[in-house]
């Protein structure tokens, strides 16, 4: 069995990020009484992409960090990726609750969001790559 504590902590993590804030869907839902889509309310709307927003990236930034752990990849790299791709996901859940417009939380938690994922991915095709076999 292959254990993974420190995906699974961000897995965790993530996952409790992802129930709150869909948990924030239902009564505005309730109260604007619209069952599909956003009926034009700006709350509900801001409710629902933070909350995809969520969803598109955390899988995503995930299945890498448990690539880079499987690897091998030191537990301080994984730990210093995962936290950033939650930070950066709540801090953007944050910022796009609180408008639509460009926030402090929604610039910063986009970038690094970003940053994480693409380390990820540049360390994921680095391992790849037939010289880095010979290097290490």
């Amino acid at each position: 069995m292959i254990a993974l504590p420190v995906t699974s902590l961000y897995a965790g993590l993530g996952a409790l990020l992802m129930i709150a804030l869909a948990a924030r869907i239902a009564p505005l839902r309730r109260r604007h009484r619209v069952g599909i889509n956003n009926g034009g309310k700006e709350d509900l709307a801001l409710a629902m992409r933070a909350h995809g927003n969520a969803v598109e990236n955390l899988p995503l930034g995930l299945i890498l960090l448990a690539l880079l752990e499987v690897q091998g990849l030191h537990p301080a790299t994984l730990y210093l990726l995962g936290g950033g791709l939650i930070l950066g996901r709540l801090l953007h859940a944050w910022g796009l609750s609180q408008t639509a417009g460009i926030s402090f939380g929604r610039f910063w938690g986009m970038l690094l969001s970003w940053i994480s994922l693409l380390a990820m991915s540049g360390i994921l095709i680095w391992f790849a790559l037939p010289l880095s076999q010979t290097v290490a």
